[in-house]
Order: C-alpha cells, then structure tokens, then sequence
C-alpha cells in the first residue's frame, strides 16, 4: 500500500481511518497553510484576512451596509464583528453612521484610506492568488471550485 502525501508530511504511521477523513484533513491543512499566507500578506499593511474582507465588501458595494449584512457576507465567521469594526475605524479605514429611521441599525462605510489601502493590496492578493493555485490547469481550477462548492452544498442542505 503506498503512503500518501498528507499522510508523509503529518508523519502518520497508519494510514487514515477512510478516504473522507483524509479529504476533509486535506482541505483543513490547506486552508491553514493559504490562510497563513494571506495572513502574512495582510499584516504587512496592518491588517487581519477579516479585516481585508470587510474592507472588500465595503468597497464592492459601494455604499455604507448595515454591519449585519457586512457579517452576512464574510468568507469565515466573525464572532465579534464590533470588536472588527472598532479596530478598522481606529485605523481610519471605515466610519460608523447610526440608521435615523431605526437607531439600532449601524451602518459602515470604508473611507478614502480604506480604499487606498485596498488599492495597494490589490496587486499583491492577486500574485499571492496566482503563487497558491496558478500551477493548476483551468480545468482542474473549475473542477476543484466545483468540488468544494459541492461540499458546501451538502452542510448547508444539512442545517436546513
């Protein structure tokens, strides 16, 4: 029996109990090693990947969003997205508006400096994009966002 490749870098004696589990620890450790690259990347413009994130959803609608629909649309769960906005509009990246027609709303826009900041981050994510996957064909880039698209599909098919 041969020896696969996660099962040679985890150093693991035995192999996995099935192939799911070896799947499932596949994606958990590339996930964790692009996220450690990203993270990297951000830090170097004082940034977190959540922070970048919100940043993007301000820029990509282009108004101020109620701050539960900025967390609505995060790539990764944020428990504590006052805490995320706090630290972005210290950094003078986004401001807060209260809703007048409903006082709980808060609404968030990114400012000038949030912008420009997501200018200079611009071509760097898109060469870091390009170093992670950009060995792979097309076809297996499609097959690959297909595949995880698909289990995606069945845990959310799984919470309704």
């Amino acid at each position: 029996m041969t020896t696969h490749q996660l099962q040679r870098e985890l150093k693991k004696k035995h192999p996995f109990e099935s192939l799911e589990q070896e799947v499932d620890l596949n994606i958990v450790r590339t996930s964790d090693q692009f996220q450690n690259r990203f993270g990297k990347l951000f830090r170097q413009y004082g940034l977190t990947s959540s922070q970048y994130n919100v940043l993007r959803i301000l820029r990509g609608e282009g108004k101020p969003m109620p701050s539960l629909e900025i967390s609505s649309r995060m790539i990764q769960v944020v428990p504590a997205m006052t805490g995320l906005i706090d630290r972005l509009e210290k950094q003078g990246l986004v401001r807060r508006h209260r809703c007048t027609e409903d006082r709980r709303v808060i609404f968030i826009e990114i400012t000038e400096a949030g912008g420009d900041m997501l200018q200079q981050l611009d071509e760097p994510v898109l060469e870091l994009h390009r170093s992670l996957v950009g060995h792979l064909t097309r076809t297996e880039l499609k097959d690959l966002n297909r595949l995880l698209e698909k289990c995606r599909q069945s845990i959310q098919n799984d919470a309704t």
